[in-house]
């Protein structure tokens, strides 16, 4: 953006795009993304972090006229910090799930051609490189949806402009979490992402936002989702990708805490009285559009109390969903699942977490899971009892989730999400058995996939509880597994008392900051100001301030077309109602927004290799995986802190755990006895970093003769394999291993020359001709990785050839095709 001064035009700011524009009670500001970093990666789309944001006033200061109270609501609406949680992404929906992603936009594209009537809406990047498009002439056909609003924070901003900016610079932005980590699979990369969306329908503050409004949206609520995907292959057609979404949200009910008193739990009161259950059929009639059936509710409010206080919830909530379920098919009932976490967590008999682990085995079993590749041939051939039982919906290109969990306590910040990070536990298992790569769907704590899963719900819960609660996490998943260090009762106390003072004094001001930011409060001449009213209650709640015109009947209580789709979600099945809701895109075919190489690669810019994603991204190998050499690398391992702090094996016993830390160390010889085992182990704990990262190749010396004879070396490879992995060979290896392992030993000793008619252990058979390549599977189907010999032409040698000279110092000559793209970077670039 330029601005005219005296000397020409100069460059005011530089910006990745426009979160929007609003107006208080002069003329209109337009608020830019200035800083941006990339925070996740799904299939070659970038998912951006807002770092910086840059609000400008449009009109002249010749023209300005004045407003008293201008500045006061400028500082108010700044108080959203727009740099703390709000993600955008230029090609990727991020208000919808990837399974509605990947099935609702690969429709056929002749019937919305003909049935769309929209030319120009607002939509996102389409998928141009997946099988998605057509290209007629020199354009190109893509489908595109409209954004879920539900989940947009900025919709209010951009309504101004909507139909008068270029689609590119109208960026619908996310508020919530966003997290991605890197599970290595034996060097397999599997990205791990954590989204949650946070509803802009009911938002605020704690104590300030309870229950529900009038339209169903409850207050605090998430919707969480995590998939998993194999980025060894970044396409959306050819990859494997799987997800998992649940929901957290307040009770929908219409109830209330009040806060005048100042006490750390203000009592609980029903402000309205809702016989028929009509804000809690609009909730649930949203959540079954979405998600299909069956809705599954966690509620894990106390049971048993000596004042009645949060169970007073429990009780109308159970009638609420009691009257509801009289209407519903009972094949697709709300199903609702009562259990009082905190009186268990007290009890010193009970375990937390495997009550938890038993019911989210019976949440996801109902619900299922979205994966976009057909069951495996291996499932077929030895099926897993559990994995049959597995619910949602088998398609010819998959699985879908059908229904969802809503997981609620009071406040839903501790209890919740150590609830979900089970439930996500869970389904993670599954997610990894439907991709192959584990053997049976089932995790165990003490792993580096867990810990690493569970760091990032961690991360994901604090995010979320300073949002909605003004602190982090009280309660975290160690808490309720009894092994979290001392330390942290006073880090709890500290997290309380911040929590309070929060509530006590800085939410008021964040709430007319977010009634503000989301257009519920808009400022006009005569009105009055939004810090003069004495509450918000008629901001959130429409029917206070109009009759509505409709009204919902009490027993058919859902949208007319719901139930005829059920199980599905009825946001994702073929239909007229859903097909506007589309519009096929004509682009020129090298436009720029849906080549993906270059929006994933992005040659066009310099960049630094210490600032690059993946340096950033936490990696199990490097974060969580103990550094012994020797080490089961399997993130599944189960490992377990012994008494130096190490993480070892879990299925070993002690003894066996020391000779296996004192075998794998890259400098230790193997021991004669049990007398040398105790003796050496503390000489190896000196051993320096670099010598355990190093490759072991003297950690078995191997003795060779002169005679010929290959029993000698036999015994010596037996005895090291025996010593080091705890596995007696029954037979005596073959010719051919014995041979390679010879040639192993030869290169270890640096003899890069050899002479193959003087070996005496290759005499009977060329060395050159012992290993042969042998396919993994014989199922095509199942091998991801089956690639075809590469062919290259004439061009790419020469340029491989010169990449060599230049390595020795023999550069070329630039030509003039050279000098024509070098300035037209700097062009591009800098001018």
């Amino acid at each position: 953006m330029g601005q005219k001064g005296s000397s020409g035009l100069s460059r005011a700011v530089s910006a990745f795009g426009i979160v929007g524009f609003v107006r208080f009670l002069e003329g209109y500001y337009i608020v830019l993304i200035t800083k941006r970093r990339k925070m996740a990666d799904i299939g070659g789309h970038a998912i951006y972090k807002i770092e910086d944001t840059n609000m400008i006033y449009i009109p002249n200061d010749s023209v300005r006229v004045s407003h008293p109270d201008e500045a006061r609501y400028l500082r108010i609406f700044q108080n959203v910090d727009l740099s703390s949680n709000f993600y955008f992404s230029y090609s990727y929906d991020l208000s919808h799930s990837l399974q509605y992603n990947l099935t609702i936009l690969r429709m056929p594209l002749e019937t919305l051609k003909t049935e769309t009537t929209q030319t120009r809406q607002e939509s996102f990047d389409i998928f141009e490189d997946e099988g998605l498009s057509t290209q007629g002439g020199s354009g190109v056909f893509g489908i595109c949806s409209k954004p879920y609003k539900k989940y947009v924070w900025n919709a209010k901003l951009l309504e101004a402009v909507r139909g008068a900016v270029h689609r590119d610079w109208l960026l619908y932005i996310i508020h919530g979490f966003c997290g991605q980590s890197k599970l290595l699979i034996y060097g397999r990369p599997i990205y791990v992402t954590l989204i949650a969306r946070r509803s802009s329908k009911f938002a605020g503050t704690r104590f300030l936002k309870r229950g529900a409004n009038c339209e169903g949206d409850v207050a605090n609520e998430v919707e969480t989702e995590q998939i998993l995907y194999d980025a060894s292959v970044m396409s959306f057609s050819a990859g494997s990708y799987s997800s998992y979404v649940q929901v957290r949200g307040s009770v929908p009910l219409y109830w209330s805490q009040d806060i005048s008193t100042m006490m750390p739990k203000p009592p609980i009161t029903l402000d309205q009285a809702d016989p028929y259950a009509h804000v809690a059929a609009l909730h649930f009639d949203q959540m079954l559009q979405r998600f299909g059936s069956p809705i599954i509710i966690l509620n894990l409010v106390k049971e048993r109390e000596k004042r009645k206080h949060e169970r007073i919830l429990s009780e109308e909530l159970v009638a609420a969903v009691t009257y509801l379920n009289q209407f519903l098919p009972p094949e697709h009932a709300i199903i609702y699942i009562p259990w009082d976490m905190a009186k268990y967590t007290k009890s010193k008999l009970c375990n937390v977490l495997d009550r938890l682990n038993v019911i989210a085995e019976s949440v996801v079993k109902k619900t299922g899971f979205f994966v976009n590749r057909p069951d495996s041939y291996c499932s077929i051939l030895r099926p897993d009892e559990k994995w049959n039982e597995l619910g949602g919906c088998v398609v010819s290109t998959g699985r879908l989730q059908t229904g969802v969990l809503r997981t609620n306590c009071v406040d839903c910040l501790d209890r919740t999400n150590t609830a979900q990070f089970m439930v996500g536990k869970c389904a993670l298992a599954y997610q990894l058995y439907s991709l192959g790569l584990i053997d049976k769907p089932n995790l165990q704590f003490d792993t580096d996939a867990v810990r690493l899963f569970e760091e990032l719900y961690e991360d994901h819960g604090d995010t979320l509880s300073l949002q909605y609660g003004g602190s982090q996490l009280v309660h975290r998943v160690k808490t309720y597994r009894k092994i979290a260090p001392w330390t942290q009762h006073s880090k709890d106390i500290m997290q309380t008392l911040s929590r309070y003072y929060s509530n006590a004094f800085s939410d008021a001001d964040r709430q007319d900051s977010i009634n503000l930011f989301l257009g519920v409060f808009r400022p006009a001449e005569g009105k009055p100001h939004l810090w003069e009213l004495p509450t918000d209650f008629y901001l959130h709640h429409k029917n206070t301030l109009s009759l509505s015109q409709t009204r919902q009947s009490y027993t058919y209580w859902w949208t007319t077309g719901v139930l005829k789709h059920l199980p599905l979600p009825f946001d994702e099945v073929t239909c007229a109602e859903n097909r506007r809701k589309l519009t096929v895109k004509k682009f020129h075919k090298y436009e720029e927004e849906i080549d993906i190489h270059n929006e994933f690669f992005r040659p066009y810019e310099l960049s630094s290799f210490d600032e690059t994603f993946c340096l950033a991204m936490t990696n199990s190998t490097r974060d969580f995986m103990p550094k012994n050499v020797g080490i089961d690398p399997s993130p599944f391992t189960v490992r377990k802190p012994d008494e130096t702090g190490k993480s070892v094996l879990g299925n070993k016993n002690n003894r066996d755990e020391t000779v296996l830390q004192r075998k794998t160390a890259a400098s230790a010889p193997p021991p004669p006895s049990e007398e040398a085992v105790s003796s050496s182990s503390e000489d190896d704990s000196g051993t320096d970093k670099e010598d355990e990262g190093a490759v072991s190749q003297r950690s078995t010396p191997v003795k060779v003769t002169d005679t010929g004879d290959n029993t000698k070396i036999t015994e010596n490879v037996v005895q090291a394999t025996k010593d080091v992995y705890g596995v007696n060979l029954s037979d005596i290896p073959s010719e051919d291993d014995l041979a390679i392992y010879a040639r192993f030993v030869q290169l270890g000793q640096s003899q890069h020359k050899q002479d193959k008619g003087s070996h005496q252990f290759c005499s009977k058979r060329p060395l050159d001709k012992v290993i042969n390549l042998i396919p993994i599977s014989s199922f095509s189907q199942d091998n991801i990785y089956e690639v075809q010999p590469p062919r290259v032409d004439r061009k790419s040698i020469e340029i491989f050839q010169a990449h060599i000279q230049a390595g020795r110092g023999n550069m070329q000559p630039l030509g003039r095709d050279d000098f024509l793209m070098y300035r037209e970077y700097i062009r591009n670039r800098y001018m």
